[in-house]
């Protein structure tokens, strides 16, 4: 099953490699990632595959908002299914 991660916030030195070694922690591989900076705001999105996670998405969803708490971040992870019938027009 693959997921969406998205992060955004103020541009500070580590956001990539904190977000990719949690996600890692957990065996979830990034299987492609966008990310830009705008003036001083970061934004990232990542597709992930969770097929070998090993906690639950809603888990990981606790994990990286509070990961992006702790660093002034909105860190959101989705199921593609549930992302690309939100984001349909």
């Amino acid at each position: 099953m693959k997921a969406i991660v998205t992060v955004i916030g103020k541009d500070q030195v580590g956001i990539t490699a904190a977000v990719c070694t949690l996600l890692a922690q957990h065996q979830i591989n990034v299987l492609d990632i966008s990310q830009t900076v705008l003036q001083e705001y970061f934004t990232m999105v990542m597709l992930v595959d969770v097929s070998a996670c090993d906690t639950s998405i809603a888990e990981m969803g606790v994990l990286l908002e509070k990961a992006g708490y702790d660093r002034s971040l909105s860190i959101r992870i989705q199921r593609e299914d549930i992302f690309n019938a939100m984001h349909r027009i």
